[in-house]
């Protein structure tokens, strides 16, 4: 499943890709879980999209979305093309005139002209929409948990950016429950840590929360908790401001140093917007490495669950006191 590197890894393609493209035309869905919040259906998301510019690429979490620019109508104000990958979304970049399968048409005269044109299908792919870059941006999706739609643009909260890459304090409406990231200039740590201090819950449980820090999945609070030296299993409110700003540090500096690898891949699931697999898995200290010596003491790597989640820790190194 997609973590916030490898998101943010494909936010980062796109915003050297896709931005300030304008829209030509949506293929039809080939599954119908794919616009299953969009109101109206492809017709509907075609009628909001079709001749907008892709302003910028703005992540928050784990969801990905681009604000819309142009003179179309905005009943409700400025709209986001909102996508979120699930367990298996990927965000594709193709170049025009590969090798040919299906036929798919521009929807809007007035964007551009009715054309028809040819291409070819990628694995799993369930939407494609045409730029008039010459770029087709395409959204693959195995296991159809993820999901693509228009939202309305709303202020945020904290009068900050949206999120990554935001140009305006501006959010997808239904997102402000997601808290900022770890990677995120613009976080506060002190929500996480005074919710963190009231809970006997585990840390690691904590860490997944989304609603107090998001993007946070099982590999990245593995490889977290063993950077800050922090047993899984330590309830959070054992734990001093201290630690819990060491913890979240850690994270951070874990996750940039996974993006300097694109992310970390386990099998096709994940890939970047060109189709290559993240690195970053051949760096792991603990996790999926139960059993295993501990890179730092040699210590064999112990396995536990935590409420339903696997976790791997070195039990040296990360004593629970």
């Amino acid at each position: 499943m997609p973590e916030l590197p490898e998101v943010e890894t494909i936010r980062r393609n796109l915003e050297q890709t896709v931005v300030g493209a304008r829209v030509l035309g949506a293929s039809d869905p080939t599954h119908e879980r794919t616009l299953r919040n969009q109101q109206g259906g492809i017709t509907g998301l075609r009628a909001g999209l079709v001749g907008a510019r892709l302003g910028a690429a703005v992540r928050r979490g784990k969801f990905l979305w681009f604000p819309l620019l142009g003179d179309t109508p905005r009943e409700k104000g400025p709209l986001a093309l909102v996508m979120h990958l699930g367990m298996s979304g990927q965000l594709r970049v193709e170049s025009r005139g590969a090798t040919l399968h299906r036929k798919e048409a521009a929807a809007s005269p007035q964007a551009a002209p009715q054309h028809s044109r040819e291409t070819r299908l990628l694995p799993h792919e369930r939407l494609r929409f045409t730029l008039d870059n010459e770029k087709d941006l395409v959204f693959c999706d195995q296991r159809t948990f993820g999901h693509v739609e228009l939202r309305p643009l709303q202020p945020t909260a904290d009068g900050a950016p949206g999120g990554m890459g935001a140009p305006e304090p501006l959010l997808p409406q239904g997102v402000e429950h997601i808290a900022r990231d770890v990677l995120d200039p613009c976080r506060d740590t002190t929500d996480f840590v005074k919710k963190t201090h009231a809970s006997t819950r585990a840390i690691k449980t904590k860490l997944l929360d989304q609603s107090i820090v998001s993007g946070i999945g099982n590999i990245y609070a593995d490889e977290g908790l063993f950077a800050a030296r922090i047993h899984p299993a330590a309830p959070g409110r054992s734990l001093s401001d201290r630690k819990l700003r060491k913890l979240l540090g850690a994270v951070a500096a874990v996750m940039e140093q996974a993006l300097v690898f694109g992310g970390t891949s386990f099998d096709r699931l994940y890939v970047n917007s060109w189709g290559n697999p993240g690195e970053f898995a051949k760096e792991l200290q603990v996790y999926g490495r139960g059993g295993q010596s501990c890179h730092r003491c040699g210590t064999r790597l112990d396995k536990m669950i935590i409420d339903g989640r696997s976790s791997v820790f070195c039990p040296r190194c990360q004593r629970k006191r």
